[in-house]
């Protein structure tokens, strides 16, 4: 039996080795208590009633790179994994299911750190939190909490942000704001805060969204309070707010803040800019130690109903930027002192349809090679595949991917021409990932040469297929947010074995 030591007996030694820097400003308007706990074995996974296992996965290949998935976009942060030898094409059936979970709403994508996955959703009114083992489904605790959210537009009333797992702790952000870290281990709550109520953070379009980043020992959100802070760090181990940053005005997005290294310095990026009248919102630069700004750059459509929630790309001391509803994309310079420049702009296909455009509605960007590829297009119908190269900012080429396929539907045998709408991509083994928003997985060979399909299967058919796939030790997690259609099969998170035979 693992005895799980407790949060305060190593609290002082774990501060100890966190640098945190308290910004002399950062008055926290309700810090929270931090639970004296003590030491509990750690919970064994037993067999859970929502969970259906199928089969055992391959055993992992001898010479197989594999890697945790701790938080939204992977280790790197960017959808690019370094996992390797996977399955190179899939049964007309899909991939073996190892196992899957019957689930309510949201859009959450799972994190998992070693034999721990946490996933989060809403069923009935109810906030679900769960610990389960990655390769059996097995539960090895859950907590829930009440929830009156309702989405305002009749979307999912669910969480969206994602888990984020380091060592011992996990942290979960939901769609009203509730700030909570929990032990991994035990399930049991460290600490907690309400950062819409302690900041005044009125409902966004969609509710919180946005992932915490975990960086220097801190969680940075983009928190968006009516009267500010745009951006604030809060202490890993107490939750304690450390610093703010940025523009007032500058609300939540839906784009999570990203990592980035430019002239040899840490920074934190920030694509802000939600529910704002007059509408505002941009990208921010900023120092994850203190939370001081290089630069604000504006960039968010004047429409007021719109977001900016495609997550900021760094590409070298570059960043790219993207959002629809007449905004475009940006590829901003940083220059040595930390400010900023335009190398190239592209408005989006709402400004007209002719010549090089792109307008970015959630997607994150994949850069490869000099060249990026993302899906275009704000609704499912005007969706398409683009290569952009980088230098130059102009489109390589652009595809509609799409294909005739035979289904049941209400009994009856019908021919639909079905496509990937606006996809997610993954870069993983040397090819792209891509999973459409209708269920569809496809193995893609793209470069500047052209697309190229290399295999395609239907696991489901079923629209919001929004989060992004996840994928730990050659097995690959998939959100169906929505019933099957031709099943009847409601939503699930489904466990795939990817892993190649030897």
């Amino acid at each position: 039996m693992r005895i799980v030591l407790s949060t305060v007996s190593v609290y002082a030694v774990l501060l100890l080795a966190i640098p945190h820097v308290f910004a002399a400003d950062a008055v926290d308007p309700n810090p929270p208590k931090v639970a004296t706990l003590a030491p509990r074995a750690a919970a064994e996974a037993q067999p859970y009633e929502r969970v259906t296992f199928h089969a055992a996965p391959r055993p992992l290949p001898k010479d197989a790179v594999t890697h945790d998935w701790k938080s939204f976009l992977g280790p790197t942060h960017n959808g690019v994994s370094t996992e390797t030898r996977l399955i190179k094409t899939f049964p007309s059936t899909g991939p073996k299911i190892v196992w899957e979970m019957e689930t309510g709403n949201g859009y959450a994508s799972p994190s998992i750190q070693g034999e721990h996955l946490v996933y989060v959703h809403r069923i009935r009114d109810e906030v679900v939190i769960e610990c389960l083992h990655p390769q059996t489904g097995a539960k090895y605790w859950e907590h829930r909490y009440s929830t009156d959210y309702a989405d305002r537009y009749g979307y999912s009333d669910g969480p969206r942000a994602s888990p984020v797992i380091d060592d011992d702790r996990v942290y979960l952000l939901g769609v009203e704001g509730n700030l909570i870290c929990f032990e991994l281990t035990t399930g049991r709550i460290l600490w907690q805060r309400n950062i819409n109520k302690d900041f005044n953070v009125k409902q966004d379009f969609f509710g919180t969204v946005g992932t915490p980043l975990l960086q220097n020992g801190n969680l940075i959100i983009n928190v968006g309070g009516q009267q500010g802070p745009c951006v604030a760090a809060f202490h890993k181990m107490t939750g304690k707010l450390v610093w703010t940053a940025g523009k007032s005005n500058w609300g939540p997005s839906y784009a999570s803040p990203i990592p980035a290294m430019f002239h040899g310095k840490q920074r934190v990026l920030v694509f802000a800019g939600g529910d704002s009248e007059p509408s505002t919102g941009g990208l921010l630069s900023l120092d994850p130690m203190n939370g001081k700004v290089d630069f604000e750059f504006p960039w968010r459509s004047t429409k007021y109903e719109s977001v900016n929630a495609s997550c900021p790309v760094a590409i070298g001391n570059q960043v790219f930027i993207s959002a629809t509803y007449r905004a475009g994309s940006a590829l901003v310079n940083v220059k040595p002192d930390f400010t900023s420049s335009v190398e190239w702009t592209m408005r989006d296909r709402e400004h007209n349809t002719e010549g090089d455009l792109l307008g970015i509605h959630w997607n994150t960007p994949i850069v490869k090679d000099g060249h990026l590829y993302a899906f275009d297009g704000r609704n499912e119908p005007d969706a398409s595949l683009v290569c952009v190269d980088i230098k130059t900012g102009k489109v390589v080429w652009r595809e509609m991917p799409e294909w005739d396929e035979t289904i049941e539907l209400n009994g009856q045998t019908q021919k639909l021409t079905l496509s990937t709408l606006r996809g997610n991509l993954l870069h993983v083994d040397g090819r792209f990932l891509c999973q459409g928003e209708l269920g569809h997985l496809l193995w893609l060979d793209l470069s500047p040469a052209g697309y190229k399909e290399i295999s395609r299967c239907r696991p489901f058919l079923a629209r919001y297929t929004w989060a992004l796939p996840v994928i730990s030790q050659g097995l690959v997690y998939i959100n169906q947010n929505s019933a099957d259609v031709t099943t009847r099969k409601g939503s699930r998170l489904i466990c795939f074995d990817f892993r190649a035979e030897e």
